[in-house]
Parts: C-alpha cells; structure tokens; sequence
C-alpha cells in the first residue's frame, strides 16, 4: 500500500493570530491585527486591499523578510517566525521566490547573470544552464547579455519572473507585479506569471491593485486597516 506524503496534507502557509506594531517617536502605529490564515499547497492568492491597509507589511511577514510583533508565521513546516535572521535568509534562498513591482535587478549584471546569482548563491547545480533555460522560457533567449538599462520594463519584469522561478521555489510571493507597466505589457506579464505558476505547480501569493489579475486567482484575501475579511472563492465573484 502507498503510504501518503505528509507534506502535501499540510499547508504551504498557516498564519495564526498575527499582530504588527511599529514604535514611533510618541507612540505606537498598529499595521496588522489579529491576522490568521491558511494557503494550500499550489494555489494562488490574492491580498487586495486600499493603500495602506498593510498587503505589503503582511506580505513581508509572510515571506520571513520580518517578524511580527505577535503570533506565528509556519512557511512549508518551518515557523519562520521563530527563526534567526540567518535562518530565515536560508530558508527563502531554497523555498522561496519573489517578483518586485521595481524588478530589483543588479543593474552591473547581464538578464542571464542576474537570473544565475540565486542558484550560484544557494550552490545548485547548473547555474547558467536553468538560467539560460528560464529566460528562453519567458521570451529573452535573444536578450541574455543585455543589462537591465538596456531593456523595456516588460523585458525587466520577464527576468524578474525567471529569476523568481530558478531555484524551484516552493511559493512564490508578488508585491505589484504590473503596477509599473502598462496595459498591454501588464496582461503579458501577468499571462507568464501564472502559466509559469502553473507549470511549476508553486504556491502563489501576491498583493495587487490589479483586479483583472486577481480575479485570475483561486481565492482573495481582502484587508482593511490591518485585519482580514473572509477569503473569496472566484466562483462566488462577480467579475
């Protein structure tokens, strides 16, 4: 008899009653109150919210780019909020993608260079051959020497999206994926980022104010003034 795999019966994430605070000169902001939720193993999510309700502090949480004031964060079975600041960068170099509304490119390095330094940092195996791979996946197989002043910002985001996929993250989290391009281009990126997702089979989970993409996702997580309505099954929207 085959025996199950535990892992693929636990969440990718569980987060349980998160609270964020920030001390100011005279007092103290509350950014994140009560925040519990689950994400299952190949979904995609989207956290919308108006500006300043706290998607991008949560995404940080979420990701182990920070540690909450309360609460706890488990990313793939670790409790990445109990976790070391050398611990948790560990842990995100092997589990963990991100994509940027800013790109955050090296601009010193070549498209190829930057989608190979993850691999080369977290040591894995041939580097320049899944990176050259991944950027002819996302249509820059004719751009790999070009640096990033030398690209549109679509083609930047293209090579955002396969650095971010490289090292096999088991989730991928997005902060604004197309909220610096434009119409056109933003439906391209936002087609790639989920056929990739797909196709990889990575857990996604992105903030946008882009409803369109969204909309493309399994469930929304919708947060006002730092704490969480019930998640939305696409089926029950009215797009």
């Amino acid at each position: 008899m085959q025996t199950k795999n535990p892992d693929s019966q636990r969440p990718m994430l569980r987060v349980e009653n998160l609270t964020h605070r920030v001390s100011l000169e005279t007092d103290t902001l509350t950014i994140l109150t009560g925040v519990s939720l689950e994400i299952n193993r190949g979904e995609s999510v989207a956290i919308v919210g108006r500006s300043g309700s706290g998607k991008t502090t949560l995404l940080g949480l979420l990701a182990g780019l920070d540690t909450p004031t309360e609460g706890t964060v488990e990313l793939d079975g670790a409790i990445i909020s109990r976790l070391s600041e050398d611990e948790r960068a560990k842990l995100r170099a092997h589990r963990v993608g991100f994509v940027f509304q800013s790109f955050q490119l090296l601009p010193a390095l070549t498209a190829l260079e930057n989608v190979m330094l993850p691999l080369e940092l977290a040591s894995m195996d041939a580097p320049e051959k899944r990176a050259r791979e991944l950027l002819e996946r996302v249509g820059l197989g004719e751009r790999l020497t070009h640096t990033p002043r030398q690209l549109s910002g679509g083609e930047q985001q293209r090579v955002a999206i396969a650095r971010a996929f490289a090292s096999d993250p088991s989730i991928l989290f997005a902060d604004e994926p197309t909220g610096n391009l434009d119409n056109r281009t933003g439906q391209e990126i936002s087609d790639l980022l989920m056929a990739l997702n797909q196709e990889q089979g990575t857990t996604l989970v992105m903030v946008t104010h882009d409803e369109q993409l969204a909309a493309r996702c399994s469930r929304q997580f919708h947060i006002e003034a730092g704490e969480l309505t019930e998640p939305v099954a696409q089926a029950e929207l009215a797009y």
